[in-house]
């Protein structure tokens, strides 16, 4: 009895132990089932989060290089119109804004004792101090480290100030005890740049070896004119902005372009190229270089027999101009009076037939190649060489080297083979490869190059065998949730240590899965638009594909039509299920496609749909035309400016734009009939509004 009492035991604990090892062998297949879809479903997340970064970033590089085309045209006009020309003269003093020569001029003009309104008086006082002694600061900052304390490297910020106090707040204010670098784009896209740069200009001040400042590209008041920070001083000092502006031109220019920490790292803000060579670089007059976009330029003789330094930003620190300098332009000036009336004679149609065949004619080559996308070489020549205008400018060679060396320090971005080509996707500098950035280095005695000028969806991130380090500084960049911010800590090992965080309290509340989705929905909006303003080319590419004129077209077709025009990069099959709804049998009604875009037409009653097209492809040129025309800041033009906006505009893309067709747009627009155009109205009557392209949040894809 006893032995078969303990065989049952033993076979009731056996029967528990398999009961048990059951479900344990179930739970275990399920969690290995789980954690199977919770990884295809992050990579699914992860995938969407790339291809929306590569839509936001894509359209930012594609407006850069628009800004660099519509520059050069400027280029053009004051290359190959006489002083006396209106068109010339439309847009001669945004090359010529620094015509104020000696520095005592240049302290009466910006005298702020005279103002009323307190917070201008001392914006100006602010500003007028710093630009006094970022002129005494080399173009190369030297810096060291110790046990005691760590440098703090901050990239872009771009106008968002709650980034910017963040930093303070987690890291500690700038002080003899906590040094910073910041390292350019403190301005443009965010809506408080000047706050920002009047809290560092203040730092500057007060502990001025322990505050440094490189310039970034977008400190450059040509790139301000499309990227808001000109509209948004205007708006905030109206009566005093366009001084404010004038001193902030000045003191871009003096900004340091580079700082070098124990003479092991290297800080700048975009990179280098072949040519890098910093004893150059440390050498160079940068003040001269108001817009890192045009190179100073020296004038030939031109018919009076009279030559001219036309160099950008004649500095009086360095070469005062006597009065009787003054004399000779004036006297020029007056002679020209009876060409002047002859020009202003002349139809805009016919200015526009002379622009679009001399630019045909003449340039091209600079055309095809979109401006500074071609080497520097070829732009030079391009620039230089035209023999039939004397009035045209020939580039010093020495200021050809010193040109190149600054684009390509505020413009260019690494790429992962070896090599240095031109930066066509920017449009600007050039992208450089490992073996670049090792000779360099390795020329200079350094190990490790930080640069900012790329927004990270880190914050940060390593490249060419972590010899090159990206810092950006702007968290949410393009949208809310889109990217985290971080800033460098880095002691006397020079071993840099990371601080990532996002500003914006609404991303702590997000999901993943709704943070994706959210800044999805942006980009796709932004992508919409573009999709849009090209209606009428993409149409025609599709036709291509369809030489039946079935209106159907393969996705295959529709990927290949969608790159060949918009030439963003984009994987577009794989956002084929984001842009495209039903489908017939795999083709797709192309026509019914655009309908289903809901894009919303804006408030006006103009009828011509070219134009409307054209003013939404060109939007941000538009407007940087606009506010180079209205030279006293006032927010309106005349309905004979708006009409001169257009004729450049039609120039600069080789295109009619009939007179009627314009008049009738200006006459829809001025809402109250005033005879003027309120700029920001204009552009706020022509904002893309419409539905989203996604349906929920949770959409699969």
């Amino acid at each position: 009895m006893g032995s078969g009492f303990a065989k049952s035991d033993q076979l009731k604990k056996r029967d528990r132990e398999t009961s048990l090892l059951v479900p344990a062998a179930t739970a275990m297949r399920a969690a290995l089932l789980i954690q199977r879809w919770y990884r295809q479903y992050v990579a699914r997340l992860e995938m969407r989060r790339r291809c929306t970064w590569n839509i936001f970033q894509s359209i930012e590089y594609a407006g850069e290089q628009d800004q660099i085309k519509l520059y050069n045209f400027f280029g053009y006009l004051m290359d190959h119109f006489t002083p006396a020309s209106s068109e010339r003269n439309l847009i001669s003093h945004i090359f010529r804004e620094n015509n104020i020569c000696r520095n005592v001029d240049w302290e009466r003009y910006f005298c702020y004792k005279s103002i009323e309104q307190l917070h201008s008086r001392y914006v100006l006082q602010l500003l007028g101090e710093t630009w006094r002694l970022l002129r005494i600061l080399p173009n190369i900052s030297q810096i060291s480290t110790c046990h005691s304390k760590e440098i703090t490297i901050c990239g872009d910020l771009h106008g968002h100030l709650e980034d910017l106090l963040l930093v303070f707040y987690k890291n500690g204010l700038p002080s003899s005890e906590k040094p910073y670098v910041f390292n350019g784009d403190f301005v443009d896209r965010g809506k408080d740049s000047l706050e920002i740069l009047l809290i560092l200009f203040s730092f500057l001040l007060v502990y001025p070896n322990d505050v440094h400042l490189n310039r970034g590209n977008h400190e450059d008041h040509i790139v301000n004119l499309r990227y808001g920070f000109t509209k948004e001083v205007l708006g905030k000092y109206r009566l005093h902005g366009k001084k404010i502006l004038k001193l902030l031109q000045k003191i871009f220019s003096w900004l340091p372009l580079a700082t070098v920490i124990d003479n092991k790292v290297l800080v700048l803000h975009g990179g280098i190229s072949d040519t890098t060579d910093l004893h150059l670089i440390s050498r160079v007059d940068r003040h001269k270089y108001v817009s890192a976009l045009r190179p100073p330029k020296r004038k030939r003789q031109n018919r009076s027999g009279i030559t001219d330094s036309d160099l950008e930003d004649d500095d009086p620190t360095t070469k005062p101009v006597d009065s009787s300098r003054r004399r000779v332009h004036s006297l020029t000036h007056s002679s020209s009076t009876g060409t002047r009336h002859e020009v202003q004679r002349r139809s805009l149609q016919g200015l526009n037939n002379r622009v679009t065949c001399s630019v045909e004619e003449e340039l091209k080559e600079r055309r095809r190649q979109a401006g500074l996308s071609q080497s520097y070489g070829d732009l030079r020549n391009s620039l230089a060489n035209s023999d039939s205008d004397p009035d045209s400018g020939e580039l010093l060679e020495s200021y050809g080297d010193e040109w190149k060396q600054i684009v390509d320090m505020l413009w260019s971005d690494p790429m992962p083979q070896d090599g240095c080509v031109p930066n066509e996707v920017r449009g600007g500098g050039c992208y450089w490869g490992p073996d670049v950035t090792e000779e360099v280095l390795r020329r200079h005695n350094l190990t490790l190059l930080i640069r900012s000028h790329e927004c990270k969806q880190e914050g940060y991130e390593f490249c060419h065998n972590r010899r090159v380090l990206t810092i950006f500084s702007a968290s949410n960049y393009y949208e809310v949730g889109s990217n985290r911010g971080a800033y460098i800590r880095m002691g006397p090992d020079l071993v840099p240590h990371f601080i990532q965080y996002q500003a914006n309290r609404a991303t702590r509340a997000l999901t993943l899965r709704q943070s994706v989705g959210r800044t999805e929905r942006s980009a796709l909006r932004a992508l919409r638009e573009k999709l849009f303003a090209h209606k009428s080319e993409l149409i025609s590419s599709f036709q291509e594909y369809d030489p039946e004129n079935t209106g159907l077209i393969s996705l295959g077709h529709w990927a290949c039509a969608m790159e060949a025009v918009l030439r963003l990069g984009l994987p577009w099959r794989v956002l084929r299920t984001q842009l495209v709804g039903d489908t017939l049998d795999g083709m797709l009604d192309y026509h019914l496609w655009f309908r289903e875009l809901a894009i919303t037409e804006p408030n006006t009653e103009l009828s011509n749909a070219s134009l409307l097209e054209t003013m939404y492809k060109h939007h941000s040129n538009l407007e940087t035309i606009f506010r180079i025309i209205d030279t006293d800041n006032s927010g309106l033009i005349s309905f004979e400016e708006f009409r001169q906006t257009w004729k450049l505009l039609s120039s600069h893309l080789q295109t009619e734009i009939s007179d009627e067709a314009i008049s009738d747009l200006a006459v829809s627009i001025d809402f109250n009939k005033d005879g003027s155009i309120d700029i920001n109205e204009f552009m706020e009557a022509f904002r893309l509004v419409g539905g989203d392209l996604l349906q929920n949040e949770g959409d699969p894809h």
